[in-house]
């Protein structure tokens, strides 16, 4: 079977469509990184749930902590301090424990318990919290003097939020958020791990890392594959909100830098 064949055939496994049955023998390296990086799409699909829906989940979190008022601080708090204080793969175990007691009186939770749903829960859950302490860090650090000003020209409320408070608090969150994206796509990695069950041996890329591993008894090559598809997602996470995070700061003047040549350098 030729190379583009394989690819035909399980890039797109991971959801259903192609090939259904896996290679049994004579795996080739072709065949290890097409179905490898059709895993792949389930960590994205994680990510991009998670990151999605909890970054606004963690703006009205950050806000609730940072409010006066108690019965909205002091929930936020606990909730952030739940799941910044227990570790995520024992937040997984748990939720999948608790979605099948519930399951039995309650059958429309019964989506939960499979993985595209309960984990993507789970994830989402875990970096709202994460998030919710960088954003109320960075609510904290808004100078006074911006505040000030919106005072003193009258500018109240939503609008106040939506031009100075919002923009600003994302502006001094934003390296640290891009952190914790980085992050969040990593742990996505733990969902193989977690007792959530992929349906019909269509899991995310460490499940297909591990079969080769175990059917060739060499970790040596699939596994590698599995990191260099993480560092390039991770390029372009990095690449993404790197130009996001230059887009919040575009008022802002930007320094020169001027990098010394070799030849200079040398001289020196």
């Amino acid at each position: 079977m030729s190379c583009l064949q394989t690819i035909q055939d399980y890039a797109l496994r991971s959801v259903g469509i192609g090939e259904r049955l896996l290679p049994r023998e004579d795996f080739t390296l072709c065949e290890q990184i097409t179905l490898i990086g059709s895993g792949m799409i389930w960590n994205i699909y994680f990510g991009l749930i998670a990151i999605a829906f909890g970054f606004f989940a963690a703006t009205a979190v950050a806000l609730a902590k940072n409010s006066q008022l108690y019965w909205l601080r002091k929930p936020a708090e606990f909730f952030v301090y739940v799941f910044r204080g227990s570790p995520l793969f024992i937040q997984m175990f748990f939720a999948y424990a608790l979605f099948v007691v519930l399951k039995q009186s309650l059958p429309f939770l019964a989506p939960f318990t499979s993985a595209w749903l309960g984990a993507a829960l789970v994830l989402f859950l875990n970096t709202t919290a994460y998030t919710a302490e960088i954003f109320h860090g960075a609510l904290q650090s808004i100078p006074k003097g911006d505040l000030e000003a919106a005072d003193a020209y009258g500018i109240t409320g939503w609008t106040r939020f939506k031009r100075i408070v919002w923009p600003s608090m994302l502006r001094l969150a934003w390296p640290a958020y891009t952190n914790e994206a980085i992050f969040l796509f990593h742990a996505t990695a733990l969902v193989y791990f977690s007792g959530f069950p992929v349906w019909q041996q269509r899991g995310d890329a460490l499940y297909y890392a591990s079969y080769f591993a175990d059917k060739t008894f060499n970790p040596f090559i699939p596994y590698p594959i599995l990191a260099g598809f993480f560092i390039l997602l991770t390029l372009v996470v990095i690449t993404v909100f790197g130009t996001i995070g230059k887009r919040l700061n575009r008022h802002l003047p930007q320094a020169v830098i001027r990098r010394p040549g070799f030849m200079r350098t040398l001289m020196r």
